[in-house]
């Protein structure tokens, strides 16, 4: 029997779908009469209650913290409250900038070890154990953390998003006032208008390098569309400026897990891989077959990408159409 905290996220009053994985994995931490409680940021009192249906006993909502401009100093102050309130045995977090830094920031106060970016994790009879990957995901290391409470942060897309039963939690608000920081945040960058996060994306085309320029990818958007899917790209073509870096897929992107990934003139680097090591199905189309993107992918297609695009764009529309 274990209590957790759990640091939750959400956007646009959705939780986001890594929250929904932890929280489920939290629940099997503590166990069946342990205690799972979450804590969200701003104005998230619907989506904290929501966390019931995925295992959460009860959580807490900072009302005074704005979400769009939360960094990890801002936020650890709260997260340290809480577990000064609480008597936890783990504080847990998805790997993304926020949970990153709030629970690094945590763990010094706390003096205690961390563990970040970890694939899974266990209680033992000597503390918590589990594995992380290394150097681009090509080698996977075992570690345990001994001191108490223990601090970690979680992959994105590291577990299955658990059934939910529909049942609410009980929501309380946090008024702590805001405090002074040593640095904010200046100003906040929309993405794209009706971009998802690539990280929930069930369907990804991406493109690299050779798709060359912002038409490029405007055939690879063709594909996404006739296919319900987001546009993705490798850091080469970001970095080219032919795609913003919110479509950016890798160890420097995101990483992401879809249950289908369409790599177009992607070579296949060791960042890159380490970024879609978990999507369900890899299909690449390359005009090099000694392209290490062949090695991870489970259909591969030899040739130009600018002539087999449309050719399953074409196909697909005539299915389409057939079926109607």
């Amino acid at each position: 029997m274990k209590k957790i905290l759990l640091i939750a996220e959400h956007e646009g009053g959705t939780l986001k779908r890594a929250s929904l994985e932890l929280a489920g994995k939290a629940r099997a931490f503590a166990g069946v009469d342990g205690e799972v409680t979450a804590l969200l940021f701003g104005d998230a009192e619907g989506c904290a209650a929501q966390l019931g249906g995925v295992g959460v006993d009860r959580a807490f909502v900072a009302v005074a913290a704005d979400p769009d401009r939360l960094t990890g100093e801002t936020a650890a102050p709260f997260v340290a409250e809480l577990v000064g309130r609480l008597s936890v045995d783990a504080i847990v977090a998805t790997e993304t900038p926020l949970g990153h830094d709030a629970l690094a920031r945590l763990a010094a106060c706390l003096d205690t070890g961390m563990a970040t970016a970890c694939l899974d994790g266990a209680f033992t009879e000597e503390g918590f154990s589990g594995r992380r990957s290394q150097y681009g995901g090509n080698v996977v290391v075992s570690f345990a953390l001994t001191g108490t409470p223990i601090v970690a942060t979680f992959r994105p897309n590291a577990f299955p998003v658990p059934e939910t039963t529909g049942s609410l939690c009980t929501v309380d608000r946090i008024e702590t006032a805001p405090r002074e920081t040593r640095a904010s945040v200046a100003e906040v960058i929309e993405t794209e208008a009706g971009l998802q996060d690539l990280a929930e994306a069930d369907r990804i085309v991406a493109g690299g390098r050779p798709v060359g320029s912002v038409e490029g990818f405007g055939l690879l958007a063709g594909l996404a569309e006739a296919i319900g899917a987001q546009v993705g790209a490798s850091r080469a073509a970001v970095d080219a400026g032919s795609i913003s870096h919110d479509h950016q897929v890798g160890q420097t992107g995101r990483v992401v897990a879809p249950k289908l990934y369409i790599a177009c003139g992607i070579s296949g680097s060791i960042q890159h891989i380490a970024g879609i090591r978990s999507a369900k199905t890899v299909v690449a189309i390359n005009s090099d077959p000694e392209a290490p993107i062949f090695s991870k992918a489970d259909f591969g297609i030899v040739g130009d990408l600018f002539a087999v695009v449309p050719a399953l764009v074409s196909i697909l529309e005539q299915r389409s159409t057939n079926n109607e």
